[in-house]
């Protein structure tokens, strides 16, 4: 039996607060900090993109596509002129390790959530899938904490790549997206205004391309077809991130949810994790640690 597309969400869910540690923890923006980067973004950018080596700006915006073309360009390619992409990637690894050690995250339970990771992302296909695919011929850490937020990194990025497929494949552009996401409710408009730099004027011509579309309305709000529009491409990012689990049997994705949920409640019991993130993340059922297959 098809698994439903709900299960890639929730696993999103799980996975996403795991892997934000190298953003939000202390630990991470010390350990950035310390290596030279100026600023939190610079850190940022130079950490997210440092498995893609010393690219060009235009390339992270591609990959990432969502942020100003001119903050990534702030930001690189002069963060390489302070610490090369071999130290970012050691960065954000120990400082995941410590953030999430600190978290009460024990070694067993890392273990058999990268284990079974390492299992499901083995032979993924990454066609498309630059970020995923940077981040796979990364050699596999051996520490149990490191090796969970590598797995963790991998599934992020395998969905992100996925979602950006989907965006594009609608005809909605990198900036459009957030003034979509901030219409369909999932985050406060200020907040995605602040965190991916708009001003007034360039959000209200962002609104005016999807008016254009009839997917807002002359008040800002969703129309029906932009409700079905943003439905669709939630839709759409499940069923394409559903394949990083087709490689474990039901038994093994059960096994996965129970012992990678305790994990996520201890991370965003933690309090590094804001309650309020552009990810627009469902905490609702971390209660919950069945997968539901059966």
């Amino acid at each position: 039996m098809p698994r439903p597309h709900s299960l890639a969400r929730r696993l999103h869910d799980r996975i996403e607060p795991v892997h934000a540690v190298t953003y939000f923890a202390p630990e991470a923006r010390s350990a950035l900090d310390s290596l030279g980067y100026r600023g939190f973004w610079m850190g940022y950018f130079a950490a997210r993109s440092a498995p893609l080596g010393s690219v060009p700006a235009d390339v992270v915006t591609a990959a990432f596509y969502n942020f100003a073309p001119a903050r990534v360009a702030k930001a690189l390619p002069a963060a390489w002129d302070v610490a090369p992409p071999e130290a970012a990637l050691k960065a954000r690894r120990e400082s995941a390790v410590a953030a999430l050690d600190r978290c009460g995250v024990t070694q067993h339970e890392a273990a058999t959530v990268a284990d079974l990771v390492s299992e499901a992302t083995r032979d993924l296909e990454v066609g498309g899938r630059v970020l995923f695919a940077a981040n796979q011929a990364l050699p596999w850490p051996q520490e149990p904490l490191a090796r969970l937020w590598h797995a963790a990194t991998l599934l992020r990025e395998h969905r992100g790549d996925g979602h950006v497929a989907v965006l594009t494949a609608h005809g909605v552009s990198g900036r459009e997206c957030n003034v979509l996401h901030a219409a369909a409710g999932k985050v406060p408009a200020e907040m995605i205004m602040r965190s991916r730099d708009y001003d007034e004027s360039q959000w209200a011509q962002l609104q005016g391309q999807l008016q254009q579309r009839g997917v807002l309305d002359a008040s800002g709000e969703l129309t029906a077809a932009g409700s079905d529009l943003k439905r669709d491409i939630e839709d759409d990012t499940d069923a394409v991130a559903l394949p990083a689990l087709a490689a474990l049997d039901d038994d093994e994705v059960e096994a996965l949810f129970q012992a990678l949920t305790p994990i996520t409640r201890k991370v965003v019991a933690a309090g590094d994790i804001p309650s309020g993130t552009p990810m627009g993340l469902n905490r609702d059922d971390l209660d919950d640690g069945s997968a539901h297959l059966g």
